[in-house]
């Protein structure tokens, strides 16, 4: 449910990612292929730990750990709420990247279209976005609902003590010259594009392991692919003529496959 005002929103809430399209590997016994489960062992006397003799401890100082019980655990945890409470409007560009975690989609529940609707479209026409709280899994999230087409965007954002501080990172000193910096400059102008398109991109090592689990179940075997030597440029204006003349010889290449043969590579790693 959204709060905007005193209208309420029912909507329903829609992951943004694929989480399925990652791939994911068991812990195997080699010796005979079954799963091996996880257990808890006491660190200083070697001893197995089970699940009901284990409790949360925070460690506030070296070595040295307060400890609660379950009772006292949950009761600091935050009841889930289920209603997101818009408290502030503000610039959509005015909120840095940084601060993005999770996305989710939302969508009006029953009855709930038209001031879900009505809140798009007022986003979209004021250029701002809304931050509320959300309280779930035992969590205050801070969000930020956004206009997405016809819908609406749920962000999860870090709180400020949970991004650090570019300051904080050294970058040291060092002088640019100008001829290194039109260059440069030369080397963006080789690839620019009007806007982002995601498609033309994809997880190259998720495709590459998709094809080796094709490979492991047809019973064939995987040698690992020789790697090509790279010269290794020192000087930085070098450096930068090698990457303008590289990129007038290979024009950049779009990494999208075809929708069925990601499909059928799916389909049969699955079988695995």
């Amino acid at each position: 449910m959204v709060s905007f005002g005193l209208v309420s929103i029912p909507v329903k809430l829609f992951s943004a990612g694929e989480s399925a399209s990652s791939v994911r590997f068991n812990m195997l016994d080699k010796k005979t292929g079954s799963r091996v489960k996880q257990q808890y062992v006491n660190s200083k006397n070697g001893e197995q730990v089970e699940r009901k003799d284990i409790v949360k401890g925070y460690e506030f100082t070296k070595g040295q750990y307060v400890m609660f019980e379950d009772d006292e655990y949950k009761a600091l945890l935050e009841k889930s709420t289920q209603s997101i409470e818009l408290t502030e409007f503000v610039p959509l560009d005015s909120i840095d990247p940084i601060y993005f975690s999770k996305s989710y989609y939302l969508g009006p529940d029953k009855g709930g279209a038209r001031p879900y609707k009505l809140l798009s479209k007022a986003l979209q026409k004021s250029g701002r976005a809304a931050l509320a709280k959300y309280a779930a899994r035992g969590k205050m999230y801070l969000v930020m609902l956004r206009p997405m087409g016809d819908g609406l965007v749920m962000q999860q954002l870090y709180y400020a003590d949970e991004v650090r501080a570019i300051g904080d990172i050294p970058v040291g000193e060092a002088e640019i010259k100008d001829a290194e910096l039109d260059l440069a400059m030369q080397i963006v102008n080789q690839a620019v594009s009007d806007k982002f398109e995601p498609q033309k991109y994809e997880d190259e090592v998720r495709k590459r392991m998709l094809a080796a689990i094709e490979r492991k179940v047809e019973g064939q075997e995987i040698t690992e692919a020789p790697e090509e030597p790279q010269a290794q440029v020192i000087d930085l204006m070098e450096a930068l003529k090698a990457s303008l003349a590289k990129g007038d010889r290979k024009p950049a290449k779009k990494a999208a496959s075809s929708n069925k043969k990601k499909t059928t590579t799916r389909k049969k790693a699955k079988r695995a």
